[in-house]
């Protein structure tokens, strides 16, 4: 792939590429126990059009259902579940009372809001997400059902799926209880991060694997801080957890010091993570840890470290902070409303408003003939806006080519199989399929275009399979034409957006260790530590998107590849400087040298991204001793 990579432009080859990794049977036997089941009984039960409508709700849960643990997946599919159901109400509502006009300004209005909402984060994007589809879906299809009692059992088909998730055991887990293991594996997995690191250290793949922790801590964090009734960890197993990812922090911050001196270290260092990384996963004890090698500030910390987990696994401690600080109702508005918010909002309304008043005039123009499906057009216009799924042109490439496939393998399917028990029974497959298929984004279309297709014709209408394949197509040419329109707020808004972000975090945590010093509120450095790597990697990721897309698009983000870097190891130096902090109470010039440098490139670099540095936010040059 690396060697296609260098072969095809960038936004092809994102296009070709696909995620890897182990089969999530976990997440697959969910799958076919969601929306095949409930399309059945529903059948059976004579009311077809009920689980049409909560196989939809469990399929587009089935789509956000991913590896973490259990009290993070009910914020990350419920969340998306209830704005999906309040989209299908607003949606069947103004489809049966207002006219076509009307519902066209509807629709743009609520594209400009959930495209605004998106720019929070991953849960709101998926929930804006649902909620556009699930509106289009309630204004387009339909159904004898109420608008009310839609929502419902769109929720009911969700709720089915949250259900499965929190109470099905994952196969393997035979270690503790099996409510936490995506907790266990979560935190394991940044122990074995942190050995991996030490491995590296000295060699190329040190920041590459630096990156890989903060992934893993990233990851750690998130399935820790899911929603909950109390505001403690309410279980012995649950405390102990806490205790194990915070005992990985000081590892984390010892091992970024050693890779940022870049002096290789002994490999019995790598022992001590390896062997913590086994006891989280099997709930046991850690055994004997290596003997200590203290001849450097990093190394000495690293031991230091070793010790305190050894002590916090073995008495099972009762740190319960994951170092992270709630986002107030302001920082959420600032984000919304800025230039992210407003360049994403300002594009899915046009997007998902054009598509309708297309779809609109084709339905009322008797273009889908006798039966009313138009809703499949703007639908389709959500995911392809969606740029969490990849760059633009990938997106277009990935769903035409889905859509394509999908289409033609049910055609097959329907041409084969009894109805509508064979349809079901489609249902149930695809339901099982969608966890795998989303590793790649043309995939994922031709298993859900199989999907919704099966579910269409179990509902009532004749197959429109091949009309679908017209619509995607056309919704692919609205959205690369407004993709590429060149007065929708600043380009780039989102980008520069996260980048100014991380460039904040990154000046707060300097500010922290250099002038508030360390060893009394290492809780809190540590705290800002996570913020500043998490800010960068969701900037850094946000950069590499725009990359791959399509050259008018990319240069508009030219040369803040470049200033990630330099934050990325001016947060890489901070850390070196609060260890040797940590062990000796000074800096050496090697230190005050390299950050006053980075603070010199990095102000360039700003300055050549057009990256605005707020008036106060000067980052502070250390002296030496």
């Amino acid at each position: 792939m690396s060697r296609l990579s260098a072969a095809v432009p960038p936004w092809l080859a994102h296009a070709l590429r696909a995620q890897r990794g182990p089969v999530p049977w976990s997440a697959v036997v969910r799958g076919a126990l969601a929306a095949g089941p409930l399309l059945l009984v529903a059948v059976l039960s004579g009311r077809t059009s009920v689980g049409v409508v909560a196989a939809l709700g469990a399929m587009l849960a089935g789509i956000n259902d991913r590896p973490g643990s259990r009290r993070a997946a009910v914020r990350r599919l419920g969340v998306p579940a209830l704005a999906g159901a309040g989209g299908l109400l607003a949606g069947s509502y103004a489809g049966q009372h207002v006219g076509a006009v009307t519902l066209t300004l509807l629709l743009t209005v609520l594209g400009l809001l959930a495209g605004a909402v998106s720019a929070v984060g991953p849960v709101a994007s998926g929930a804006g997400t649902q909620l556009l589809v699930a509106a289009a879906i309630g204004a387009g299809m339909p159904l004898p059902e109420p608008g009310w009692q839609r929502a419902l059992f769109f929720v009911g088909g969700a709720g089915w799926l949250l259900v499965l998730r929190l109470a099905l055991p994952t196969p393997g887990a035979t270690a503790g209880d099996y409510r936490f293991d995506g907790e266990r594996d979560a935190v394991g997995g940044v122990y074995d991060a942190v050995a991996a690191l030490l491995e590296a250290v000295g060699g190329p793949d040190a920041p590459g694997r630096r990156v890989a922790l903060t992934a893993a801590l990233d990851h750690a964090q998130d399935a820790l801080g899911g929603p909950r009734l109390r505001p403690y960890t309410s279980s012995a197993a649950e405390r102990r957890l806490h205790a194990q990812y915070a005992a990985a922090l000081p590892l984390a911050e010892a091992a970024t010091a050693l890779a940022w001196a870049g002096e290789a270290v002994p490999a019995r260092a790598v022992e001590g993570p390896r062997r913590l990384a086994v006891a989280v996963r099997t709930s046991t004890h850690t055994g004997p840890l290596p003997a200590p090698s203290r001849s450097a500030p990093a190394l000495r910390a690293l031991d230091d470290a070793l010790l305190h987990a050894a002590d916090a696994f073995d008495r099972g401690g009762d740190d319960s902070a994951l170092h992270t600080r709630r986002r107030t109702a302001t920082s959420l508005a600032r984000t919304v409303l800025g230039s992210a918010g407003r360049e994403y909002g300002l594009r899915v309304a046009l997007c998902f408003g054009a598509s309708v008043a297309v779809a609109q005039a084709l339905h009322h123009a008797r273009w889908y003939g006798s039966h009313s499906h138009w809703y499949w057009l703007p639908a389709t216009a959500v995911f392809l806006v969606k740029p969490d799924l990849g760059p633009l042109a990938s997106r277009v490439i990935c769903r035409a080519a889905g859509t394509v496939l999908g289409a033609v393998l049910f055609a097959g399917f329907a041409a084969l199989l009894p109805r509508p028990a064979g349809l079901v029974a489609l249902v149930a497959l695809c339901g099982a399929l969608i966890p795998v298929a989303t590793r790649h984004f043309a995939a994922q279309t031709a298993v859900v275009t199989v999907l919704v297709l099966s579910l269409v014709m179990v509902g009532g209408e004749p197959g429109a399979s091949w009309s679908r394949i017209g619509e995607t197509l056309l919704a692919c040419a609205i959205v690369l034409l407004v993709g590429h329109l060149p007065a929708l707020g600043q380009r780039g808004g989102g980008v520069r957006a996260r980048l100014t972000h991380a460039a904040e975090a990154a000046h707060v945590y300097l500010a922290h260790v250099l002038d508030d010093g360390t060893t009394d509120d290492r809780a809190g450095r540590w705290t800002l530590r996570r913020e500043a790597y998490r800010a960068l990697a969701e900037a850094r990721a946000s950069i590499d998107l725009a990359a791959a897309e399509l050259p008018a698009l990319a240069r508009h983000a030219e040369g803040t590849g470049e200033v990630a870097a330099t934050l990325e190891r001016l947060v890489d130096t901070t850390t070196a400087c609060a260890v040797q902090l940590d062990d000796t109470g000074r800096l050496t010039p090697q230190h005050t040298e390299r950050i006053a440098a980075l603070l010199d490139e990095l102000a360039e670099g700003r300055e050549r991204a057009g990256l605005v540095v707020k008036e106060g936010q000067a980052l502070p040059v250390p002296l030496a001793g």
